[in-house]
């Protein structure tokens, strides 16, 4: 007779499997560093793409849609050139155009060159405020490396800086979350005899003006008074703190100003 065959072993429970081990808690990053992470990151764009979007937005804001050659004179290029460029940007949404009608950005075009015209803005105010670059020099500066850095680093920029709400030259800087003050002001050229003003932004792109400007006092914040006309666009003669000046009508259109209570 066989024998029977022991009962084999009870096997030993499984172990539950470990718990993984828990990562360590990240360093905190600064604010300028958080605000940037919580953003979407923006499509890339080329160079020529966001000088195009800048400049269609800063013709705009004189007054309905950019002509294709007014684009191709704020951009120093041939019209041909420009027809191209706006048929591409219109097929990637960033404008849209009619023939005769000239051209608009659309609200993702403005998102994109509200963020070069802020990268290009914070850039100046850094480099005046931070590195003690003279206000005729910055823009150049500026043009040279709005397209290069990233959103982190002029968020950074700005938050050195006190995060300014102008530029050196007085023009609005975008917000992060791309709103800017678009309050309209009037050309110091328009300003009635004896009227009293305060400069809000002068024009930024000659820096012979910046400096000729800065010579006879004449800046962001600045109070003067316009006392005297001359006829037949001569020139207009302007009473700046202690002193006074005269300066062309020409000039004058380029300096910006919001009038004072007599």
């Amino acid at each position: 007779m066989t024998a029977r065959k022991g009962k084999s072993a009870a096997k030993p429970p499984a172990k539950p499997p470990a718990k993984p081990a828990a990562k360590p808690a990240a360093p905190p990053a600064d604010r300028a560093t958080d605000r940037a992470a919580e953003r979407p990151a923006p499509a890339e764009l080329t160079a020529p793409v966001e000088d195009y979007l800048k400049a269609i937005y800063g013709i705009e804001q004189g007054g309905g849609a950019a002509a294709t050659t007014d684009i191709a004179a704020k951009l120093a290029i041939a019209a041909p050139s420009v027809s191209g460029m706006v048929r591409r940007l219109a097929d990637q949404g960033l404008v849209s155009y009619e023939r005769y009608r000239g051209v608009r950005l659309t609200d993702s075009g403005r998102r994109a060159a509200l963020r070069t015209i802020r990268r290009h803005r914070v850039i100046e105010s850094y480099l005046a405020q931070a590195l003690g670059y003279p206000w005729d020099r910055v823009h150049a500066e500026a043009e040279r490396l709005e397209h290069a850095v990233s959103d982190e680093l002029v968020d950074r920029m700005a938050s050195a800086v006190g995060e300014p709400s102008t530029d050196p030259h007085g023009h609005p800087i975008p917000t992060r979350d791309g709103i800017i003050d678009e309050t309209r002001h009037r050309k110091l050229s328009d300003v009635s005899r004896g009227q009293r003003s305060r400069v809000t932004r002068v024009s930024d792109e000659d820096s012979e003006l910046l400096r000729y400007l800065a010579r006879i006092g004449i800046r962001p914040g600045v109070v003067v008074q316009l006392t005297d006309r001359a006829p037949f666009d001569g020139p207009l003669t302007l009473h700046v703190g202690k002193g006074s000046c005269q300066v062309g009508p020409a000039l004058a259109s380029r300096v910006l100003v919001e009038l004072l209570p007599d």
